[in-house]
């Protein structure tokens, strides 16, 4: 069985480290123009950049969101967002426009162009158009069944991204004009207001009025993963390719917290795909204990619509639970990233000081192991005060900032012999920019 994608949202910095940290195999994001969010955070130039790198040493995956309507004017400065990204190994952008789409596909051929949800695709012939354009995935509408995801599949050969947990829009795909006729703030644009959840007055019924008829509950899928990662068809393949969380105008806690419950059910579940499995009572609390409405439900993959799918009475958020986002803080957004690495040491006399350094990277279905040797100066005869294995030992421990932390260290160092401690430091430092490279490398990424 194809090990689904676990995608999850990234509104900052921080966000993306929690993301990768909990177990994300890809996280999306948007740089400071473009993207459908335009009040989250979102990445500078250089936070982009920065955050490729770090996923990438990690095996995980970053797509940008390209994902707003853009005027004829606005399209000149695609480019300049994009060229450095694309250079630095950007897996893929999720991409509205269909202006922006042509741009993309001619001028970075290369480039995994996936159509996002707000292209409204609901059926085989929107899709499999966006396939002769050039599409490799597709978002459809969150209001598609998993019927209709299957032969959109099965029809097209694309890749099928859908949300399994977050926020649901009440519109069609969330191409929707009411906040942009309120008050000017098109979500189209990126700017919604969100006035679907506020209260509004509604004649009839009085026992059945409900002071929020346009807010959706949120949608947590997870008492229903089963179903969706094993659907029971005969080749055993799942529907969904890649499973989205919601969420880039949210906290990193929310992003880490739920990301690690999914990672965890998503896991727990393809072990043994035969097993029956009910989400962990645990997991379950954690994910009501971070930034949900009072109200859940399972979104459109069973169902059309019904009137119990509105939250009703209470249509923001409730709030956090503190104990929850302290333990996802520590556990995901404060722990040491660097990434475990073995390090072995060889300082043999009339032979070059060397460094090998192994790390393993990848993610579930793609795990690599990449070993690099770095030499240094010729270790020499000691004159007075030859090298011991703790000094030795000490200056090796020493990786900083880098990328790595060593989780074992192993040294060949012959007696009476002497090589300058900042030699040793040198040869470290070159020993983890290679491996760093070689990691990327075997990743796929550029660097």
């Amino acid at each position: 069985m194809k090990y689904p994608e676990l995608l999850s949202p990234a509104g900052e910095y921080e966000g993306l480290v929690g993301a990768v940290n909990a177990g994300a195999d890809a996280v999306y994001l948007g740089a400071e123009r473009y993207g459908a969010r335009a009040y989250a955070h979102n990445f500078t130039a250089e936070e982009l950049l920065r955050g490729i790198r770090f996923a990438h040493l990690r095996g995980c995956g970053v797509y940008l969101t390209v994902n707003t309507l853009c005027r004829e004017k606005e399209t000149d400065g695609i480019a300049s967002v994009m060229d450095p990204l694309v250079e630095q190994g950007l897996d893929g952008a999720i991409v509205q426009d269909i202006g922006v789409f042509s741009i993309l596909r001619r001028r970075y051929p290369r480039l995994r162009l996936h159509a996002s949800t707000q292209m409204a695709v609901t059926g085989i012939y929107g899709a499999g158009l966006l396939k002769e354009l050039g599409a490799s995935r597709v978002v459809p509408a969150r209001e598609l069944s998993l019927k209709e995801l299957s032969a959109i599949r099965r029809s097209t050969g694309l890749e099928i991204e859908a949300f399994i947990h977050g926020a649901m829009c009440y519109s069609v795909s969330g191409m929707c004009l009411f906040s942009a006729m309120l008050g000017g703030r098109s979500g189209n644009r990126g700017r919604c207001a969100g006035p679907c959840r506020l209260p509004y007055e509604l004649p009839g019924d009085e026992a059945h009025r409900t002071p929020y008829p346009l807010s959706l509950r949120d949608m947590c899928t997870l008492p229903d993963l089963h179903r969706l990662l094993v659907p029971g068809t005969k080749d055993g393949d799942a529907v969904i390719d890649s499973m989205k969380i919601e969420g880039r105008m949210k906290d990193p806690v929310y992003t880490a917290g739920v990301t690690s419950v999914y990672r965890r059910a998503v896991d727990a579940i393809l072990e043994d795909s035969e097993r029956p499995w009910t989400p962990a009572a645990d997991d379950l609390t954690l994910l009501k204990g971070l930034y949900l409405r009072s109200d859940l439900s399972g979104g459109y993959y069973e169902r059309h619509n019904g009137a119990e799918m509105i939250t009703g009475q209470t249509p923001g958020y409730i709030g956090s639970d503190d104990t929850a986002v302290q333990l996802v803080r520590e556990r995901y957004l404060e722990a040491d990233s660097r990434i475990e690495a073995e390090v072995h040491v060889r300082i043999r006399a009339d032979e070059p000081l060397m460094i090998e350094i192994t790390a393993k990277g990848g993610r579930r279905g793609r795990r690599v192991s990449v070993s690099t040797k770095t030499t240094g100066v010729p270790v020499q005869r000691a004159q007075n005060r030859p090298l011991t294995e703790q000094t030795v030992r000490a200056q090796t421990d020493r990786f900083g900032t880098s990328s790595f932390v060593p989780s074992e260290i192993s040294i060949d160092l012959e007696d009476g012999v002497f090589v300058p401690v900042s030699a040793i430091n040198d040869c470290r430092r070159r020993a983890c920019s290679a491996q760093e490279e070689a990691l990327l490398k075997a990743y796929g990424g550029a660097s």
